[in-house]
């Protein structure tokens, strides 16, 4: 059974209608208590996180009765919902915010992310920006595109390859353990230009688009890539694995590497990695 263009209009509608509702008005509007630390002090849920993912959720239900929905802040609470993901006959990952940090911070970088997945491929993405009310969307095998709120279209594409001194792109090195975080780190002179945007929906929006050359992260949670891996897939890129494996999102190590082609991709991993 495959994913339309009417379930896909329907997943962005969930997550804008979350956003307008849950997210942007409490947007430099937090209340004391309403950020807090989960893991550690990098890892923020403020009461926007959980309250759009609880609408985003039981709209996911009432749509799509039978998915499983693994969001990032209930697995927060039961870790054990990551385990059904890449059986289950149709399946969720939500971000409700993803860049909880910026958002915490009052800086205007933030999405909200949802892919669907059957039988562990994704299917289906969107990654919404709610302060420029647009979405990027992707099916499998039918492309990627930008959509504007009133409906308006084009589609998205990954720059051409050029040589590693040339490429720019992001680098999250925060989570690389050492001695590679070392060694990237190291590395970094070699590329034109890296950076951090602390938001992987936006990061991946640039990617697909032709604005960036490149993305690299090591910690790989569903919630935060699926999405943004089948948007620069449909765009025409090329990822893999720190040791040139597909993506899989029911593997959350091992890094990722997203770059225009095979060749370039090759080039980046030895560049940064070697």
């Amino acid at each position: 059974m495959s994913f339309s263009h009417a379930d896909l209009a329907d997943l962005a509608a969930l997550l804008r209608e979350a956003a307008r509702a849950e997210i942007m008005p409490r947007f430099r509007r937090l209340g004391p208590g309403a950020i807090r630390h989960k893991s550690g002090p990098l890892d923020l849920v403020t009461d926007a996180d959980e309250a759009a993912e609880a609408m985003i959720t039981a709209a996911l239900r009432r749509r799509f009765p039978g998915a499983l929905v693994v969001g990032e802040e209930a697995v927060a609470r039961d870790p054990g919902l990551l385990h059904g993901l890449a059986g289950a006959d149709l399946a969720f990952v939500v971000d409700p915010l993803d860049g909880t940090a910026n958002f915490a911070a009052g800086l205007p970088l933030f999405g909200v992310m949802a892919a669907a997945i059957r039988r562990g491929e994704v299917v289906a993405a969107a990654i919404h920006d709610p302060l420029g009310d647009d979405m990027a969307l992707a099916l499998r095998g039918e492309g990627a595109w930008m959509e504007s709120a009133e409906g308006a279209r084009r589609d998205l594409r990954v720059t051409a390859a050029r040589p590693v001194a040339r490429m720019a792109g992001t680098v999250s090195w925060r989570y690389l353990p050492e001695p590679l975080r070392q060694r990237v780190c190291g590395h970094l002179p070699l590329l034109g230009a890296a950076w951090d945007f602390r938001c992987a929906a936006h990061e991946y929006r640039l990617l697909a688009d032709g604005q960036c050359d490149f993305l690299m992260f090591n910690r790989l949670m569903p919630w935060d890539h699926a999405p943004g891996w089948l948007l620069h897939r449909e765009a025409g890129g090329y990822s893999a694995n720190f040791a040139d494996a597909p993506y899989r999102v029911d593997v959350m190590e091992g890094g990722l590497i997203c770059a225009p082609d095979r060749a370039s991709y090759a080039a980046l991993r030895a560049a940064l990695l070697d």
